[in-house]
């Protein structure tokens, strides 16, 4: 079967990667320092990209990194071994986890709920993976809950979904189809366009879908 385009884009993209992503170093330490994650995590990255958050988790005791492009996680292992860390990097569908039920204490989830093709499905698979008391680390972009996009962000949405993410997506459109509660709000850039997002999973939490 040929490569999926959004394999594709990514493998391209991932020689410059760092020069866009990396601008964003501030906003996802303030995510994953909220997350607090420490030796007794098991971590999950998913969309994790050339590793940018894996500094933030040398304290962890297990740390899975996946990514549609074999060319980002690559790099992802480099970066790993400059930093001394044990990381297993593995190709994998966002969107259909190749991991255990409740297994993860933390799941992190960075540029990656605005990318995907189906956000709910992406979240819903967190929240499977997700021991009970777990959290997620979210930074993203996305609409103001309840707001409508402008005809003229609708439009520049068609090219910026094909070349990299959509900018028309609204969070509470996403997580209402879990059970994972929002500990934590905040803008992170651009008058709160991006924003950092601690989600929760209830401890007596059983996986089913609002309706």
């Amino acid at each position: 079967m040929p490569p999926s385009w959004p394999h594709l884009r990514y493998s391209l993209y991932a020689p410059i990667y760092d020069l866009f992503a990396g601008r964003f170093a501030r906003q996802r330490q303030r995510s994953l320092r909220l997350a607090g994650p420490g030796a007794q995590d098991r971590v999950l990255l998913v969309g994790a990209g050339t590793g940018l958050d894996l500094p933030e988790l040398r304290a962890c005791g297990e740390v899975l990194a996946t990514d549609i492009s074999p060319a980002m996680l690559a790099r992802l292992s480099r970066r790993a071994a400059r930093l001394g860390m044990t990381v297993k990097a593995q190709v994998m569908d966002a969107e259909a986890l190749d991991a255990p039920d409740g297994h993860y204490t933390l799941v992190v989830l960075h540029l990656i709920l605005a990318v995907v093709d189906d956000p709910i499905r992406t979240l819903r698979e967190v929240e499977r993976v997700l021991a009970p008391g777990g959290r997620v680390a979210v930074f993203d972009k996305f609409l103001p809950d309840g707001a409508s996009p402008p005809g003229w962000r609708r439009a520049l949405n068609v090219p910026l979904r094909w070349l990299a993410t959509d900018i028309n997506r609204r969070f509470a459109d996403i997580v209402r189809y879990t059970q994972l509660r929002v500990a934590h709000d905040e803008p992170a850039l651009w008058g709160g366009t991006f924003r950092v997002i601690q989600l929760v999973k209830p401890s007596d939490s059983a996986h089913h879908a609002r309706s």
